[in-house]
């Protein structure tokens, strides 16, 4: 209805004649307000979806990557709705992520909204935690129902985030001349202690890398390279095979198949997808963006995507169920 709203007010503004405005304008007003008036109260694009279709392609899935409100931008809907949604198309499982906020809180409540659903949270270690925060990932863990299972270096805040946007503003660093810093080993030990996954963030490759082989080092099992070829970590194949021997998942983040670059997207992941095995890969969503499809449907979108690229049911599984749930220590 959003969408149909904004076409509409795209075409009010061409109607200038006085007939238009007049007569057409106040019908077609009438016809939309009637719409809007009937349609069932549903999270938002719902209603442009087969649900049985939905559900055949996205049954027993799991994404890793999810954003919604509560959040300091506008999102496409709320954490609750979006479980509740999940559940409905048949999901296995979804992680929450906020960038500012963590989320094992909001966890615990959505799984009340989706009994059945496996909901997780986790904590982003940007400025409005303090960063490199060891006691902040402690505190994450003793929320109510321990669903706080993410720990993502810093996103927005990194400093590899912030220099790539040329910004002149306080970051977030996790090393030195080449050296992990000492928070930041701190950081991964309490992640090695409690089982949790090292997500590595929007950190660079080089760091990523340092991060994984930190991570090895000190036990810990479950680590995931986020979204490895998008911008600003950028990680090629060579980087993205030797953070798969340091025992990582590769995540390959669909985002919408709507808008003009998606077709060169999904054909640069399943190039890299091929040379570095859907054993050691996860597709997730990364949608909730306001405008975007809620993110069960474009995730669905995005395996069919995947799909069409000549990757099989079993190999698309393994990237949607095994290996997340392998990350996550699900059975």
């Amino acid at each position: 209805m959003r969408a149909s709203l904004g076409r509409w007010c795209a075409f009010e503004r061409e109607m200038t004649s006085t007939f238009a405005a007049r007569h057409l304008v106040p019908a077609l007003a009438i016809v939309f307000a009637m719409t809007a008036a009937g349609a069932p109260n549903r999270p938002p694009q719902a209603p442009t979806r087969d649900p049985a279709a939905l559900g055949r392609v996205l049954q027993g899935t799991i994404d890793i990557h999810v954003h919604a409100s509560p959040d300091n931008v506008p999102r496409s809907i709320d954490a609750l709705d979006e479980a509740k949604l999940a559940k409905t198309r048949g999901m296995r499982a979804i992680v929450l992520k906020n960038h500012y906020e963590p989320t094992a809180s909001l966890a615990f409540l959505a799984r009340k909204e989706a009994p059945g659903l496996e909901v997780f949270g986790g904590i982003d270690l940007n400025l409005t935690v303090g960063g490199m925060n060891a006691a902040a990932v402690e505190h994450m863990t003793q929320m109510t129902g321990g669903w706080g299972r993410f720990v993502w270096m810093s996103t927005f805040d990194a400093e590899n985030q912030v220099r790539y946007s040329k910004e002149n503003r306080p970051f977030v660093s996790v090393s030195r001349d080449g050296q992990l810093l000492p928070e930041t080993k701190a950081v991964i030990a309490v992640i090695a202690r409690h089982g949790l996954v090292l997500a590595t963030g929007h950190v660079s490759s080089a760091e990523g890398l340092m991060l994984l082989r930190e991570g090895r080092q000190q036990g810990v099992t479950h680590m995931v390279v986020t979204h490895a070829m998008n911008a600003p970590i950028l990680m090629d194949v060579p980087q993205m095979q030797e953070a798969a021997r340091l025992g990582a998942f590769l995540e390959f983040a669909g985002s919408t198949m709507a808008n003009a670059t998606a077709a060169t997207r999904v054909d640069r992941f399943a190039d890299a997808i091929r040379k570095v095995g859907p054993q050691f890969c996860i597709l997730s969503s990364d949608l909730g963006q306001d405008g975007n499809p809620v993110p069960p449907d474009g995730f669905a979108d995005f395996l069919t995507a995947m799909r069409a690229k000549g990757f099989s049911q079993q190999e698309v599984d393994a990237m949607t169920k095994a290996n997340p749930a392998r990350l996550l220590g699900l059975p």
